[in-house]
């Protein structure tokens, strides 16, 4: 029987090791903390993270990997494979102790102990809820970062460069929600003041939100998506509770109108698009340096005092051609049909993605001067600095996964094929005949 504070042996294999489990009252959910590079259940940064996790309503067992006689062993304490083995162990352990059975299971690692719970956590994404790494060594866990679906939470200090750059270079790997976040000023062991209070804030943050609140996305077949159709659904599962008058789903073309209308008919809502362009960069077509919107609105992300007057002759060319290609779409895709009415209604607003957020942006901007009664952005993937800045322009927004490391949205999806003009009008015709009926 666990007590609410207790020393307990584990089997792990043929060995045992020794473990302290502190059982707070009504626990939440449970925090194994995996140690690494000859620490031990005793560390004392480690033990002051679990005492804010505890106080927060979490469980926790903080475990030894090794024996006293395997940790005079330097091989073992970079064995990752005989770690994270003890770690899978110590998991199916954990599910057979009844005081805590059903309770969802976070690991928090540090240094090599990082690597062997993300390797745990790839063994059993069905136990494994969520990963904090602390300092770690995600990159010792390389061949099975892909593998990881819990929400993986990346904590390192500004001024541990070796250690940071890994810690990026692994992120790149990890297919599912994932964050790296960087303490200002602090070294490895995060020994400045306030550095390691900061990082058990974190941790608790992460662990409340993907423990705790049970979030739709937070769940682990929520990572990469296998085309715009599975990532639609997967929206719409987390806005299907949600209360919404008279709603309109609104879709950025072309790939945004493949989300949009599967978000339509699960949401029994009219679907229609909202039309903004990308207006492109002299230099570099390929980046962003803004939007225009159907109605002419700009967006731009070139700090004014940065353009010059041959800049400015090259925007306004770049908005009238963009403008033009709206007015075709706009023909196209309507068919005569005039602009969904917006005033009064809850508009949901989707894409495959946000990489710069301009065209989203744009987009958001021309309808609040409609007056809706609310805006939601719905999308599978955004990346993180790019979504706040959109989050400032709608009431809500609903994101299955932040990518801090994206380059391009279809990174995150197995087939991105092009999406016509012909589907995208098939879809709009469809939807408009649907809820002329309905109406």
């Amino acid at each position: 029987m666990l007590n609410s504070s207790a020393e307990v042996t584990i089997p792990v294999g043929n060995k045992e090791v020794r473990a302290t489990w502190t059982l707070p009252e009504a626990a939440q959910g449970i925090i194994v903390f995996v140690h690494g590079s000859g620490s031990s259940r005793f560390s004392p940064r480690n033990q002051q993270v679990a005492k804010v996790l505890q106080h927060a309503g979490f469980a926790t067992l903080l475990m030894d990997l090794l024996d006293d006689e395997e940790a005079e062993d330097r091989t073992k304490i970079f064995d990752i494979d005989l770690l994270a083995e003890r770690v899978v162990h110590t998991l199916d352990w954990l599910t057979e102790q009844k005081p805590i059975a059903g309770l969802p299971l976070g690991l928090f690692g540090a240094s090599t102990g990082a690597a062997a719970a993300l390797q745990a956590a790839a063994q059993r994404p069905e136990i494994v809820n969520a990963v904090v790494s602390r300092g770690g060594r995600p990159d010792l866990a390389w061949r099975d970062l892909p593998r990881v679906t819990a929400p993986t939470l990346l904590i390192v200090g500004e001024c541990d460069n070796e250690v940071r750059q890994l810690n990026s270079t692994a992120a790149r790997r990890l297919r599912g929600t994932h964050q790296l976040r960087v303490v200002p000023s602090a070294t490895h062991l995060f020994q400045e003041p306030g550095a390691l209070a900061k990082v058990a804030a974190w941790a608790k943050e992460w662990f409340v939100k993907y423990l705790v609140s049970h979030e739709p996305y937070a769940e682990p077949h929520y990572r990469l998506f296998a085309n715009r159709e599975d990532a639609a659904r997967r929206l719409a599962l987390c806005l299907q509770n949600r209360s919404f008058t008279d709603p309109l789903v609104l879709a950025i073309p072309r790939g945004g109108v493949v989300l949009g209308a599967i978000l339509a008919d699960k949401l029994n809502a009219e679907l229609d698009v909202v039309l903004s362009r990308k207006l492109r960069m002299p230099s570099n077509p390929e980046y962003a340096l803004g939007a225009v919107s159907e109605m002419g609105d700009t967006y731009l992300n070139v700090p004014s005092e940065e353009m010059t007057p041959a800049f400015r002759a090259f925007l306004e060319r770049e908005c009238q051609d963009e403008l033009r290609e709206i007015a075709r779409r706009r023909d196209m895709f309507r068919q005569g049909r005039p602009m969904a009415q917006v005033a009064g209604r809850s508009v949901i607003v989707t894409d495959d993605g946000i990489a710069t957020g301009a065209t989203m942006i744009a987009a958001l901007r021309t309808l609040k001067a409609q007056k809706p009664l609310e805006t939601m952005v719905a999308v599978p993937v955004a990346s993180p600095d790019r979504l706040r800045e959109v989050k400032k322009e709608c009431d809500d927004c609903v994101c299955l996964i932040e990518a801090p490391e994206l380059l391009a949205v279809g990174q995150y999806y197995r087939d991105f094929a092009q999406v016509e003009d012909e589907e995208v009008s098939a879809l709009l015709q469809k939807f408009s005949r649907t809820h002329a009926v309905e109406s």
